[in-house]
Parts: C-alpha cells; sequence; structure tokens
C-alpha cells in the first residue's frame, strides 16, 4: 500500500506528479492511500516511497482541464476517483467520452459544483476596508465560506480584478493575501472585520434592481442561495422586499400607462402616412435611414446599407441583414454569401439590375473577435424595429411577389420564422397580403460542412429562384 499526503496549497500539482509516478510503475488504484493536507515535510507523507517506472503515461487536455476543476471539489474520494480514471484511460482513451459511466458522470458533476461555487465566490465576495494611516495602498478583507477548496484556483480573479489594492481574503480552509502578489496561509474562524460604508452602496443597488412584479423566491434562492446570506450586506433587505413585492407590484400597475384608445387608430394611421410622404424619393429614403435610431444596432455598424433596384420591380427579394463586406460597402449581398447569391440568379437567368434587393434589417450585427466581426442574428426587437423601413420599401416596390430568404426575413414579412425548411419552395402571404415565396439564405449553404450536402443545396436553392422569376 501506498501512502500518499498532498498539500493545501498546489493540491493540483502535487496530485499530478505523483499519479504521474505512480501510473509509470503500473500502480492499480486500489494499492493507493490519498490524503490530504497533513503536515508532513514530505510531499507524499510516505514511509515506503513511491515505485520507480519507466512506462510512458498520457492524458488528454480534457481530462486534464476536468481533474483541474475535481481537485478542488470537497469529495475525500476525489483523488482516489481521479487516479482511477486515469488509469482506465491509459487502456481504454475513449472512456472520457463516455457519459453513460458511472465514473466519469461523477467526475463531471463534482466539476460543475466547483465551477459553480467559484462562480458564487467571485460574485458574493464583499470587501470592507482596513487599511492603516500611512500605508502606501490601500487595503481591504472580506470572509467567505465556500463549499468546495476553491480558494486557491480563486485567487488569480482577484488578483488580475483587484491588482491596485492589497486584500485579505479569509475562509475556513485557506486564506488568501495580496500585496503585488498571492501568497496563502492557514484557514481562520470568521474574523472580526470593520464595519464598511460602502456596504451601504450595495444595499442601495440591490434596492434598485430589485423588481417587485417579477419576484419568484426558488429562481432567487437558486442563484443566490440562503447559505450565503448572512455574509451580504443587502441580504437583510430581501425578507423585506419579499413581503411587500405583491403590494408594490399592484402599486406599479396602478400606475401604468393605459393602451391608447380604440379613436386614436386612425391618427396613427394617418400620422404614419404623413411620415411615409416625406420619403417619397429615393434621396429622401437614403437619408432618413442614415439617421435612423430605431433599435441599438446602428452604433456598432459602419453604415445601414438599404436595398437596391428598380421601384417599380414585380420581384423583391428580401434577405436576413447585411454582413461584414455589406457592412464596409454599404451594398446588400456583395460579400460571400452574395457570390453565391449573384451566382445562382445568373444560372436561373435572373438579371439583378431588374429586380429589387434588401434586408429584413438595415445594419450589421456583429460580436467582436479579435480582428475579425462574427455576425449575430438579430433578436425580435431588433427585427421589429427594422420592420419600419422593410415595409417602406415594400410599399414603394409595390412587388408582384417577394422571395423571403431565411428566417430573419420569414419571421419579418409573416412574423414567424418556424418551419423554415419544410416552408420553402411554398408560395404564403405576407401579414399585409402580398404574395410570398419561401426559401433558405444563401449564408445556410455556405454554412454546411459536407460538399455533397452543399451542392444538393445549391441545386435546390436555384430551383426556388426559378421558381419565383415564372411566377411573376
Amino acid at each position: 500500500m501506498h501512502s500518499v499526503s498532498l498539500p493545501q496549497v498546489g493540491t493540483f500539482g502535487a496530485w499530478r506528479d505523483a499519479a504521474r509516478t505512480l501510473l509509470s510503475a503500473e500502480t492499480p488504484p486500489e494499492d493507493i492511500l490519498w490524503s490530504f493536507g497533513d503536515d508532513c515535510a514530505d510531499l507524499f507523507g510516505a514511509k515506503i516511497p513511491l515505485p520507480k517506472g519507466d512506462k510512458a503515461v498520457t492524458a488528454s487536455k480534457q481530462f486534464i482541464s476536468l481533474a483541474n476543476l475535481v481537485i478542488w471539489n470537497r469529495d475525500s474520494e476525489r483523488f482516489a476517483r481521479l487516479y482511477a480514471v486515469l488509469h482506465a484511460l491509459q487502456r481504454d482513451k475513449g472512456l472520457l467520452a463516455d457519459r453513460g459511466d458511472p465514473r466519469i458522470d461523477r467526475l463531471h458533476k463534482m466539476a460543475k459544483e466547483v465551477s459553480r461555487d467559484k462562480h458564487k465566490m467571485t460574485a458574493f465576495v464583499r470587501f470592507r476596508e482596513v487599511s492603516q494611516p500611512g500605508a502606501n495602498r490601500r487595503a481591504f478583507a472580506a470572509w467567505f465560506e465556500p463549499s468546495h477548496f476553491i480558494m486557491e484556483p480563486s485567487a488569480p480573479f482577484f488578483a488580475k480584478r483587484f491588482g491596485d489594492m492589497d486584500w485579505t481574503i479569509f475562509t475556513p480552509h485557506l486564506t488568501a493575501h495580496y500585496d503585488g502578489a498571492v501568497t496563502f496561509s492557514d484557514g481562520v474562524t470568521k474574523p472580526p472585520l470593520p464595519d464598511d460604508a460602502t456596504e451601504e452602496l450595495w444595499r442601495t443597488y440591490f434596492r434598485s434592481i430589485f423588481n417587485p412584479a417579477r419576484v419568484k423566491v426558488k429562481a432567487m434562492q437558486a442563484e443566490m442561495p440562503k447559505k450565503y446570506w448572512k455574509n451580504l450586506p443587502e441580504a437583510d433587505l430581501i425578507p423585506e422586499m419579499i413581503a411587500t413585492a405583491q403590494a408594490r407590484a399592484a402599486e406599479m400597475a396602478a400606475k401604468a400607462p393605459t393602451l391608447a384608445p380604440a379613436r386614436a387608430a386612425p391618427i396613427l394611421d394617418r400620422l404614419h402616412s404623413q411620415q411615409a410622404a416625406k420619403l417619397e424619393t429615393q434621396d429622401q429614403f437614403l437619408i432618413a435611414l442614415q439617421g435612423c435610431r430605431r433599435c441599438p444596432l446602428w452604433e456598432n455598424a459602419t453604415q445601414p446599407v438599404p436595398g437596391e433596384g428598380p421601384l417599380d420591380a414585380a420581384l423583391m427579394i428580401v434577405g436576413e441583414q447585411p454582413g461584414d463586406q455589406e457592412d464596409l460597402k454599404g451594398h446588400p449581398f456583395a460579400g460571400p454569401a452574395g457570390a453565391v447569391f449573384d451566382a445562382a440568379l445568373e444560372q436561373v437567368g435572373i438579371d439583378r439590375g431588374g429586380i429589387y434587393v434588401t434586408n429584413a434589417v438595415k445594419h450589421f450585427k456583429f460580436k467582436p473577435r479579435g480582428k475579425r466581426r462574427l455576425h449575430q442574428n438579430p433578436n425580435r426587437d431588433e427585427i421589429q424595429h427594422c420592420k419600419w423601413w422593410l415595409d417602406l420599401e415594400v410599399a414603394r416596390v409595390q412587388p408582384t411577389l417577394i422571395v423571403a430568404m431565411g428566417g430573419t426575413a420569414l419571421e419579418s414579412l409573416t412574423g414567424t420564422r418556424e418551419g423554415l425548411l419544410k416552408r420553402r419552395g411554398r408560395f404564403e402571404q405576407t401579414q399585409d397580403g402580398i404574395p410570398l415565396m419561401v426559401t433558405v439564405h444563401p449564408s445556410y449553404i455556405l454554412r454546411l460542412p459536407d460538399a455533397g450536402l452543399r451542392a444538393e443545396e445549391e441545386a435546390r436553392y436555384r430551383a426556388d429562384l426559378a421558381l419565383a422569376a415564372r411566377s411573376v
């Protein structure tokens, strides 16, 4: 029997080194006794030296990542469980992907518990100032009671987030100190930390974000379990806020504005008609679109991208939204999806100059990723706000048929994108009664990984466009 004692600090590295040594000697899991936190000068605390071996030991990045969470779990068998799986992986490389295996399932559940505990720590640690007169930097301290041994893996977050001050976080298991570098000492019982004036700021903030009309106690306790309440300055407000929530919600409802009366409908219709009349010419339309602030998408986009084509076109094709190239060039379908679109038009004999091409949403929605801008789908509010411009384009062009390409266009024109692939190639009507045909967006074809399937979808896409051309 080999005895391995792991330290409170550097636990993962010590376990990894010990596991590598034991595996290289092909030591079976049942021959190892793991312990944790013993005060022993020898890292492994073993009277019998660990065996020497020369067998190659391998571990995937996926296992290392999993182990680096499981190792901090409070389960007393965590070291043995990890070693047993690592030992089995030397013979069965695919074991880690088998979530039906109870050993693997247990490790993933333990890792999830640790991840959740780390998240709660970063959310619920509350510092109090403990600076001494004449000190070079302000100093703060906090007390936290985690469910698992997460102080060491959580310390880098606090060092990065609060690197401009000295701080100490006390926990029952381990204490972390920071004064430009992180050091650790033994855990303590709850220290007598001084009151802090900023705690009232936490109460004010919590009071301001509390919505009495949306109180769900079980959901709130799932995100802020009661075990943390005793150390949160704002938590003493919770019982009173829950007790008065119903009355406050009723008061808010009584003060809410009422719906416009039915007699307001003709007035609103006339107002909208007057607004549309001011945009009759293309120049007026473009100037108004440049100043669009109907939703927040304009803030990050380069420019709005208007539709293009003759205003007497019989066929209108509506895409989803501008992409990266369209946003830079100011023209619809000018990027990779546009190349697929143009090729399909040419193959079925449709002159792009004779049709009206536009998008349901006029600004590019994206997420920065380094130097790239990754496309993001518009949400329901953004589609609804931009529908005003699309409706205006439809009213000006008055097409015989509209082709909706993709879910965003379909939702804008019909109110729902459900069952797009089943509706594809079919004729429907817009919410205003205009004939409409459904097809996919060319970007859908570009995203298909299989070349054979992509060729099939391109053929179906061309057939959809050919059917639309024959129907006008």
